[in-house]
């Protein structure tokens, strides 16, 4: 069974950092465009980062621009990262990672639909 695992959520004071890491299991991700989503009650899940296959092309929401920065480790097992520095308030939500097994090249996928392998959440909360 192809499942995504996520690790490094906490909780953390304002002007903080986090570090996300999303691990495949069950098959290789080599060829997937992979990115991380988050979430809060009463919101559509918002694209927060994505990154192409070869991690040569990399797609991040106005909101994080400079903040946080999206990698793939590919030579160990497709592993992604997400670290989150200099942390606010609203960058508290739920985030998922999630992988696209059909990208379009070697594109970043900015659609939820375009992604169908997600993780099972993990919660990121700032105090501030």
């Amino acid at each position: 069974q192809v499942q995504l695992v996520e690790s490094g959520g906490g909780s953390v004071q304002a002007g903080g950092s986090l570090r996300l890491s999303c691990a495949p299991s069950g098959r290789t991700f080599s060829h997937f465009a992979m990115g991380w989503f988050r979430q809060v009650p009463g919101k559509d899940r918002e694209l927060v980062a994505a990154i192409s296959w070869t991690g040569g092309n990399t797609y991040y929401a106005d909101s994080v621009k400079g903040r946080f920065t999206i990698s793939r480790d590919n030579a160990a097992m497709n592993t992604e990262y997400l670290q989150m520095n200099s942390l606010k308030p609203e960058d508290t939500a739920v985030y998922y990672c999630a992988a696209n097994s059909r990208p379009n090249g070697d594109s970043v996928s900015p659609l939820p639909d375009e992604y169908n392998f997600w993780g099972q959440g993990t919660q990121v909360t700032v105090s501030s």
